[in-house]
């Protein structure tokens, strides 16, 4: 397979046609009071790697040099870690009655939400053996921890994300993401990169790169290109930064391959 293909948006406006998204329906939006327009960024492909076709991808995450990916559906939910492309090392499986959602690395412990189970599980990271369950008041989306800030991000479908202590995930606080003051919501799967994360907005094939001061979405990321609907059965969900690099991983759910990729500016199809 040839490296360093760049993946062409739809042709569908970006802005104007994603669910819980502002957009003027046509082309790039210009700068306003409110600050500058959304960039417009799309997936450049450098590698690709396989995946368990069987993983319903629900978390993806990057911690010394570990894979970690949490899958969900009830009674297949699991969270396993190994080196990206290989069969994973270490492997837990939840119950049957757990649907496995978001994780991210604490250092020595993870966390793992689930969907609807009002439960969050805490695991030690290199083992993956269960440490304790905490009552999580809320549905489990996406997770991910701004070390430099001590807090970790959570997401439930809306378009909210809360700010939690990363020692028993009790909530600091909230903040919605806009994009031009209207919401943008379904934000998933969770990615911490400074002070920025980037959420897979639910039922789209787009990133949203989100400030976590402002809330405001800073850009999108298309990356519709890079689906083979004839191989690839699920939605795109599962980001996961590359440390050290500014690339990352991504997949979607029951993909047979996860992506190394760079997110670059939007260039027109020629």
């Amino acid at each position: 397979m040839r490296r360093f293909v760049l993946i062409s948006l739809t042709a569908c406006s970006l802005l104007g046609s994603l669910p819980g998204m502002a957009g003027s329906g046509g082309g790039q939006r210009k700068a306003t009071a409110g600050g500058p327009a959304p960039q417009r960024l799309q997936v450049e492909v450098l590698e690709a790697l396989p995946h368990d076709s069987a993983a319903f991808t629900q978390g993806l995450e990057m911690y010394g040099g570990r894979l970690y990916e949490s899958t969900g559906v009830l009674g297949r939910s699991s969270v396993r870690a190994g080196p990206p492309g290989r069969t994973p090392a270490v492997r837990a499986q939840l119950e049957d009655s757990l649907f496995g959602e978001g994780i991210t690395v604490i250092g020595r412990t993870m966390w793992q939400l689930t969907w609807q189970n009002r439960v969050a599980i805490e695991r030690d990271s290199q083992t993956l053996e269960e440490l304790r369950r905490l009552p999580y008041a809320a549905e489990g989306w996406g997770i991910c921890y701004q070390r430099h800030r001590r807090r970790v991000v959570t997401s439930d479908g809306s378009a909210q994300l809360t700010y939690r202590d990363p020692e028993n995930l009790r909530e600091i606080s909230r903040i919605s993401v806009t994009d031009y003051g209207r919401a943008v919501t379904h934000l998933n799967e969770l990615e911490c990169v400074g002070d920025t994360v980037y959420a897979n907005v639910w039922g789209t094939d787009t990133i949203a790169k989100i400030d976590t001061t402002t809330g405001k979405m800073t850009a999108t990321v298309n990356a519709g290109g890079i689906l083979n609907t004839e191989t690839q059965a699920g939605l795109l969900n599962g980001i996961a930064a590359i440390p050290g690099t500014d690339q990352f991983l991504i997949t979607g759910k029951n993909w047979p391959t996860i992506y190394r990729v760079r997110f670059v500016q939007w260039t027109t199809p020629e």
